[in-house]
């Protein structure tokens, strides 16, 4: 449900507030009674974070965030108490946001939150979300054009979180590129889709190898964002894993259950056209490439296998000793071919590895990078500053000996430990620019409630790429 976030100058004694403030004595303008005041000097008292007034007519929500001397995890937990706040409010039609602190980023991130929450994916349900919010008014906002682009980043985020949630049975690889299409005509990024024939002209090995097994056609394709007045002679590059279905292939995943969502292993697909989204519809100075490999993953008569042998995009050969480790083989052949762009800066994100989400489990990103420390340090900067932060790996040398094999030039695999950054080192190999891989294997769905980002599919690395290119210089 899309939720509009727009200014209103003037309040009335109708009008569903909610107010931010840091004390209790400035809520006067409320005219409140004797037992509404005794109530909410009582709840400041005790540290109440979230005091709820009924006036029948009307509902007034007064909130006190908790202090925090580090400025990110403060507003984080403002945006989170939004997510409780949503609770409360999302049976109305409107509400009015009012910050009695005159703080504006504060204001930002607690609308950023209570529309992050509200969300619901009900696209399969006979009965729909009861969730009506439609409008988040801001009470005297001084700058209109930020209030709009929170709007549009919003909605990227779940137009992301759509897509990752969409099952496999809806969301092909012609899907996932028709989907891409349809983003960039609504947001003004153009969209290029290669199909089977133009790929095996390519010679895109990796790509048309963990394709073998499906009944589907594989698709590849190209999202620009170009404006005139763009900073960077040269694009920054954005490639997004999306392996729509994933089987393991004839490696099949073995454990119970583990096939249950694996819708979702295109959501590094999802998060870079989320992402373009943003960027296109709020227009940002930067000139902006997304590339996306598209295909399931499955185990038929004709499915590559381990052993085989794979000729790459790049003409690099690769033993596959594992099918289920077919994100890496897709990617490679993007990041092969962005180099015909030259580009300032590659990333690239992927539910890559199980390695990285038992590592740090949800709650962040894992990265490595190689040629971008600058790059990769303005990136976390971005991440502290979305709550989508990074947990970089050590990238040593002593890695790359663990993707050597006998029979080819690497191989897929890189052994029993360190899956993880072996899975980086191996995309590593492809590049020749300054790039930074992002796993998002962890965050990018969750099985319970995750505050704001929802359950199910989170969108996490949308607000994160969108904060960092914005502020890129």
């Amino acid at each position: 449900m899309k939720t509009f976030i727009k200014n209103k100058n003037t309040i009335s004694e109708k009008d569903n507030l909610l107010i931010l403030t840091k004390n209790s004595n400035n809520l006067s303008i409320l005219n409140l009674d004797i037992r509404e005041k005794n109530y909410i000097d009582s709840e400041f008292k005790k540290e109440v974070d979230v005091i709820k007034i009924n006036q029948y007519a009307r509902i007034i929500i007064i909130i006190n965030p908790k202090k925090n001397t580090d400025k990110n995890l403060y507003f984080e937990g403002v945006r989170c108490l939004a997510f409780k706040v949503f609770s409360e409010i999302k049976t109305l039609k409107t509400v009015i946001v009012q910050n009695l602190n005159n703080e504006v980023i504060e204001t930002e991130a607690f609308v950023e939150g209570l529309a992050l929450s509200n969300y619901d994916f009900d696209q399969f349900k006979t009965e729909k979300s009861k969730n009506k919010l439609e409008t988040i008014f801001v009470y005297n906002h001084s700058d209109i054009k930020r209030l709009a682009e929170l709007e549009k980043l919003v909605e990227a985020v779940k137009l992301t979180r759509d897509l990752v949630n969409t099952p496999f049975s809806h969301l092909k690889a012609i899907d996932l590129a028709q989907s891409a299409k349809k983003a960039g005509i609504d947001a003004g990024f153009t969209t290029s889709i290669f199909t089977k024939k133009k790929i095996q002209s390519l010679k895109m090995g990796g790509l048309l190898a963990v394709n073998q097994g499906s009944i589907d056609e594989p698709t590849f394709s190209i999202l620009e964002w170009k404006p005139k007045n763009a900073k960077n002679k040269k694009p920054i590059i954005l490639v997004g894993k999306g392996i729509v279905y994933d089987t393991g292939g004839l490696s099949l995943k073995p454990t119970a259950n583990s096939m249950d969502i694996m819708k979702v292993d295109m959501a590094g697909a999802g998060t870079v056209i989320g992402a373009m989204h943003a960027i296109a519809n709020n227009k940002l100075d930067q000139h902006v490439i997304g590339l996306i490999p598209a295909t399931d993953n499955r185990p038929s008569g004709n499915a590559y296998a381990p052993g085989d042998v794979v000729t790459m995009f790049d003409k690099t050969t690769v033993e596959v000793l594992n099918t289920d480790a077919e994100g890496r083989m897709i990617l490679a052949d993007a990041l092969s071919y962005a180099k015909k762009y030259k580009p300032e800066l590659v990333i690239d994100l992927a539910t890559l590895t199980g390695s990285a989400a038992n590592t740090i489990g949800h709650f962040g990103i894992v990265s490595m990078q190689q040629k971008a420390i600058n790059e990769h340090n303005n990136l976390a900067k971005s991440g502290h500053i979305t709550h989508e932060r990074l947990a970089e790996m050590p990238f040593w040398k002593d890695y790359d000996n663990l993707i050597k094999s006998d029979v080819a030039d690497i191989k897929n695999l890189g052994g029993k430990f360190g899956g993880a950054i072996t899975a980086g080192k191996f995309l590593a190999y492809f590049t020749d620019y300054p790039w930074i891989h992002l796993d998002i294997a962890g965050p990018a769905y969750v099985s319970t409630e995750y505050q704001y980002r929802s359950k199910g599919a989170t969108g996490m690395g949308v607000r994160l790429l969108y904060d960092f290119i914005k502020n890129r210089k």
